[in-house]
């Protein structure tokens, strides 16, 4: 506020390249700024674009956690693997659990360790591969989750700086963090089985602890599960595959754009809704129509402290798009770039460095991604860079140091889940276990992003990473 009242003061402005107009920063702190802050507080914090999605999301998916789906699906998924392939499994699990959020978090490391024990391998090297795949690689995914969610409207919010017209979809990152997860998975295999487990050496200890076996309970309600998905997703594709499919667009008959595409976390938490509900039925977890709200109400409960998080970040997302400041930084450093002719890859490269930087003291993703974006999406557009591939060099550099951040609240936990089978171990011999993960996903996963780039694949459906 203070530094929009300063260049507000000396009358700095910059060039907007795109149309030669000048950008002036606006003073916050001016009576000017009083009067545009204080009628739209409120409209900052419930127009904030992700809120709204990812509560509804967490309703759906919290509810597959609540009913026992998902937990039950992951130890099914576990129950059929190969002590040769146990690694890769392991991390695939991880992978696909970031479906529960955070609590993939604290679900899959004792799980990695149990089925490194259930197959005669060093518990402590499953341990370590779990923490990659839910740590190093939270933001890779198979499915839509809440991050995508949560991302795409902070870029959203950004790139109306330049371009009020420019939406950034949950699905714009999808095709290259999709592949990633296969990527990773061979890699995160690789450094568990030529790295992490000979540092290891034989395992000595004895552990009463066992992989959970499913009742015959669950059993049934994953199968009927299983049938209702099938159901579910071949209600959708008649509703998309035929021509005049009525989730195509009514004009154009594409899938692209199209309400479908449009409305996929809707379609996403009905998905959920539907199959929870289901499973739920079959395994009695809800016996009742009382018990809906109940298990609906429990997620959201947990969702009370990214509520608070979301308002200051709001005021301080709005307050940067009013003022112009991530307009005039934008363009200020475009020049730089431009004029230091380090606009292309080292930009990209830049940005991801930075941002793991920042990731490794600020505990909150989201948290950096408001401040980053307002400054770095603009900046790529000008640059000619999609504000989706802006996003996915944060996501690479979020997900990659989260298991080393000292502020990380998980970090201490994951200590603890450690010490259960090395009752010694420090923080720094986590430290040092855990180490070749992130330096090793970062490397490759910025590989790729840069093979992604120069090929000129597809980041999401329809979009490339350069602005057309």
């Amino acid at each position: 506020m203070v530094t929009t009242a300063i260049l507000s003061a000396f009358g700095v402005s910059a060039k907007n390249p795109t149309d030669g107009t000048p950008v002036v920063v606006k003073n916050l702190l001016s009576v000017e700024g009083l009067h545009w802050f204080l009628p739209n507080v409120i409209k900052n914090f419930s127009g904030f674009a992700p809120l709204g999605a990812i509560l509804a999301l967490v309703l759906g998916a919290g509810l597959a956690e609540r009913v026992g789906l998902l937990p039950a699906l992951m130890v099914k998924m576990a129950s059929h693997v190969n002590a040769r392939y146990a690694s890769y499994m392991v991390l695939f699990i991880a992978f696909f659990s970031h479906i529960s959020s955070d609590a993939a978090l604290v679900i899959m490391p004792p799980m990695g360790a149990l089925i490194f024990l259930a197959v005669g391998r060093h518990p402590v090297a499953g341990l370590l591969a779990a923490i990659a795949g839910v740590g190093c690689g939270f933001t890779a995914n198979l499915l839509i989750v809440t991050t995508d969610v949560l991302l795409s409207g902070i870029s959203t919010e950004a790139a109306a700086a330049f371009n009020p017209q420019m939406h950034v979809s949950v699905i714009d990152n999808w095709y290259f963090m999709a592949s990633s997860v296969v990527v990773l998975t061979i890699v995160g295999g690789l450094i568990t089985d030529k790295i992490i487990e000979p540092r290891l050496g034989q395992w000595q200890g004895n552990s009463d602890e066992k992989l959970q076996t499913l009742t015959e309970s669950q059993r049934f309600g994953l199968r009927i599960a299983g049938v209702v998905s099938l159901l579910f997703i071949a209600a959708i594709a008649l509703m998309v595959i035929p021509q005049n499919g009525i989730l195509r667009d009514p004009i154009n008959h594409t899938v692209m754009p199209s309400p479908f595409i449009k409305g996929i976390v809707p379609l996403i938490i009905l998905f959920f809704f539907v199959v929870s509900l289901a499973y739920g039925i079959a395994t009695r977890t809800i016996r009742r129509q009382a018990d809906l709200p109940h298990l609906m109400i429990e997620p959201m409960k947990e969702m009370a402290g990214f509520i608070v998080m979301v308002f200051p970040l709001a005021q301080f997302v709005a307050m940067f798009n009013w003022s112009n400041m991530g307009k005039f930084i934008a363009v200020g450093l475009t020049d730089i770039l431009e004029s230091s002719g380090l606009s292309g890859i080292p930009a990209f490269v830049g940005l991801a460095l930075l941002s793991s930087f920042l990731c490794m003291f600020i505990a909150s993703g989201s948290a950096i991604w408001s401040i980053l974006a307002p400054i770095f999406v603009p900046m790529f557009m000008l640059l000619g860079f999609h504000p989706a591939f802006a996003q996915i060099l944060f996501r690479i550099a979020d997900s990659s140091v989260l298991p080393l951040a000292p502020v990380s609240p998980f970090v201490p936990l994951f200590l603890g889940f450690l010490q259960r089978y090395k009752p010694d171990a420090k923080l720094g011999t986590y430290y040092s276990l855990v180490l070749p993960y992130p330096l090793i996903f970062l490397v490759v996963w910025l590989l790729m992003l840069l093979a992604w780039y120069l090929v000129g694949l597809p980041i999401g459906p329809g979009i490339s990473p350069r602005l057309s």
